[in-house]
């Protein structure tokens, strides 16, 4: 009896199709073939071993709109060099913010200006934040105010409103040390019922 897989020294021809190459044509340019052989790597890979190689398709998208870096800067404007908020210093979002706001001078009246110059003002972890943002997340000046306030605002530092009630002159105070502390503690109160929404 023959065997009907081999016959010989030959496989049946239903297999030899599955061996048979066919020359590939050669990319003319040397610097194309590391292209040309990474794919037909990674054919192969995927045809025989139904593996995908991984893809570094990782590219860095804003938070906000791509039409945002499109709009121009006002006419003779001057990218600043912003106060920067790291997260990692006693400075406030609420200063921050107010301080951005008043440097960016012109190119504030535009909410897309104000999204787009944001990350300028921003360094450290502040702008890991930033970056770390899901593209399109941020579409007008409130929501990344909003993100901001929520990431950053630490209540260590603002006081409640019974912190002003509490507040006495010290028998050593000067009126003007008295007077500056409790302006700071009436701007924290500010700061914190601003935050809680009252």
């Amino acid at each position: 009896m023959v065997n009907p897989i081999f016959h010989g020294d030959r496989a049946p021809q239903r297999h030899m199709e599955a061996y048979q190459q066919v020359p590939d044509p050669q990319p003319p340019h040397r610097q194309d073939a590391d292209a040309y052989w990474a794919d037909k790597i990674a054919e192969v890979m995927r045809d025989q071993f139904g593996i995908k190689p991984k893809v570094n398709s990782y590219s860095y998208r804003t938070p906000y709109p791509p039409a945002y870096d499109l709009i121009p800067l006002p006419n003779r404007y001057k990218v600043l060099d912003f106060t920067k908020f790291s997260g990692q210093d006693d400075t406030s979002t609420m200063e921050h913010v107010n301080r951005f706001i008043i440097q960016c001078g012109e190119a504030a009246n535009r909410d897309e200006l104000r999204v787009r110059l944001f990350s300028s003002s921003l360094s450290g972890s502040a702008f890991t934040w930033f970056i770390s943002l899901p593209p399109n997340s941020v579409i007008t000046w409130a929501d990344l105010e909003k993100q901001f306030h929520k990431y950053f605002f630490s209540g260590v530092q603002e006081k409640k409103i019974t912190d002003l009630v509490r507040l006495k002159q010290r028998n050593d105070d000067s009126v003007e040390s008295f007077v500056q502390r409790l302006r700071e503690v009436k701007k924290n109160a500010i700061v914190w019922f601003w935050m809680i929404g009252i």
